[in-house]
């Protein structure tokens, strides 16, 4: 098995002609590749955070699963940390701190994922999250729309909002927040999506129920929950295709007409963040940390 260094770290990298995603032919190689590229981006958004794993080891169409957990044979200098789950029991969970630690997990094959809160303080969030879903036969575009009044709405309350692809059907918008309990934070965006519902009842639902989510975007609030995670920024996801939970600016946002707009793969991401920078780099600014409507000194 090769065996490479990275950051004085020795590494076994495993497999790495395996095709995980045969609709495009991409091998897993190609995938540590892109996140090698990316770590910088991405290790600024995984910062002293605990990242859930959504491993799918043979590809989106084999065996997946979740889990919170450090993994069996984690290297000793893989940083871990213990935390107190909702069940009232510690667990240890995985903080990948340095792209030796993020090649590891890449190596594990893995949608990485963490919450709204750092490990410094558990349970108290510096970032609020959306998660826009769009029920078939809804799209990107519609997630879009709503996403222009979202962001309206939001910097009516003094918030700045950001956006990104979930990488999947959806987007996401995630707004830098003074440190506030993450009960506060849900409350708050539940507040919100329940005004969207009122505001856009054409277009758009803020409860789970099944039934009521074909042709609108399901607004979901929920992932503010301190036992919650969403997919990180830069992460690959496991789909179809080796797409990217990618930034996106509120221009391509507002000029969306097309799903095929906003899909982005591994390969596309070099050249998006030679053109834009990191998109999602105010969130890791903490003067455009604003407090929360409701809770201003």
């Amino acid at each position: 098995m090769p065996i490479t260094e990275i950051e004085g770290r020795r590494l076994t990298v495993t497999r790495l002609d395996k095709v995980l995603y045969p609709a495009t032919g991409t091998t897993k190689g190609e995938v540590l590749h892109y996140y090698a590229l990316t770590a910088g981006a991405l290790l600024a958004h995984l910062h002293d955070r605990p990242v859930s794993f959504l491993r799918y080891p043979d590809g989106p169409d084999g065996e997946t699963f979740f889990t919170k957990n450090v993994p069996p044979g984690t290297p000793a200098w893989v940083k871990t940390v213990d935390l107190t789950r909702r069940s009232g029991k510690t667990g240890r969970q995985v903080v990948l701190q340095d792209t030796a630690s993020l090649m590891w997990a890449a190596n594990l094959v893995v949608e990485l994922h963490t919450p709204q809160w750092r490990t410094d303080d558990p349970g108290v969030a510096d970032r609020m999250v959306w998660d826009l879903d769009p029920g078939a036969p809804a799209t990107i575009v519609d997630c879009c729309a709503v996403a222009g009044w979202l962001r309206d709405r939001l910097s009516a309350d003094g918030l700045h909002v950001y956006a990104k692809t979930s990488g999947s059907k959806g987007l996401h918008l995630l707004a830098p927040i003074e440190p506030t309990p993450s009960d506060d934070v849900t409350a708050y965006a539940k507040g919100i999506a329940i005004e969207a519902e009122h505001e856009l009842p054409d277009r758009v639902v803020h409860r789970m129920t099944k039934s009521l989510r074909p042709g609108k975007v399901f607004l979901d609030f929920s992932q503010n929950s301190a036992a919650k995670t969403t997919a990180a920024p830069y992460t690959v996801r496991a789909r179809a295709e080796p797409t990217v939970s990618t930034p996106v600016t509120w221009d391509e946002i507002a000029d969306c007409t097309d799903p095929a707009d906003l899909h982005f793969v591994i390969g596309d991401i070099a050249e998006r963040r030679e053109r834009h920078g990191d998109l999602l780099g105010p969130l890791i600014n903490l003067n455009r940390a604003k407090p929360l409507p409701g809770r201003r000194r």
